[in-house]
């Protein structure tokens, strides 16, 4: 990918990934107002400029909209699910101020965030099988040393349910015929 455009690094994934704000699951829409000329702004445009690139990243499920010279001061509202409102006054400080406090009142812990991670890695271990979207395989037949699935390879004959009967039945038609 070409290094194009204003401050191109903030597109790269090593970047996105250093962004340490998770929200809490209730936060469902972020928005920043700002201005785009003033003394008072410059921490929240530094914010929407070098921030918000990783918080998006971070949370895919936030809704985040940005305003721009719609107020004199410049503040981030967060909506949460419950309704309820969370109104963060950004005006004289710097953005790195501004992603910690966002990060203390509605970021989740570092607890939390190892718990999560563990869980996850539970989910992804290589013994388990289930749907792609959650574990490594669909089925246990992807499995190195087990036997194929009947759909893609059929099974040797003495392995099905019909032979095995069959044989049964010739078995004990013979021994009642003797």
């Amino acid at each position: 990918m070409p290094m194009k455009g204003r401050f191109p690094i903030r597109r790269t994934l090593q970047y996105l990934n250093q962004g340490d704000v998770v929200f809490k699951n209730s936060v469902k829409v972020m928005t920043v107002n700002y201005n785009t000329f003033g003394d008072i702004g410059e921490g929240a445009r530094k914010f929407v400029f070098f921030n918000i690139p990783q918080i998006q990243y971070k949370n895919p499920w936030v809704q985040i909209m940005m305003f721009k010279n719609m107020t004199p001061s410049p503040f981030i509202k967060f909506y949460l699910d419950s309704g309820e409102q969370v109104l963060v006054d950004v005006e004289e400080k710097t953005n790195k101020e501004i992603v910690q406090h966002i990060k203390k009142i509605l970021g989740k812990s570092e607890e939390t965030l190892e718990k999560e991670a563990r869980e996850k890695m539970k989910l992804r271990h290589p013994a388990s099988f289930g749907h792609k979207k959650y574990h490594l395989r669909e089925c246990m037949c992807e499995i190195k040393g087990q036997i194929p699935c009947p759909g893609k390879v059929p099974l040797p004959k003495e392995m099905t349910g019909k032979y095995k009967a069959a044989m049964k039945e010739n078995a004990a038609s013979e021994a009642s015929s003797v």
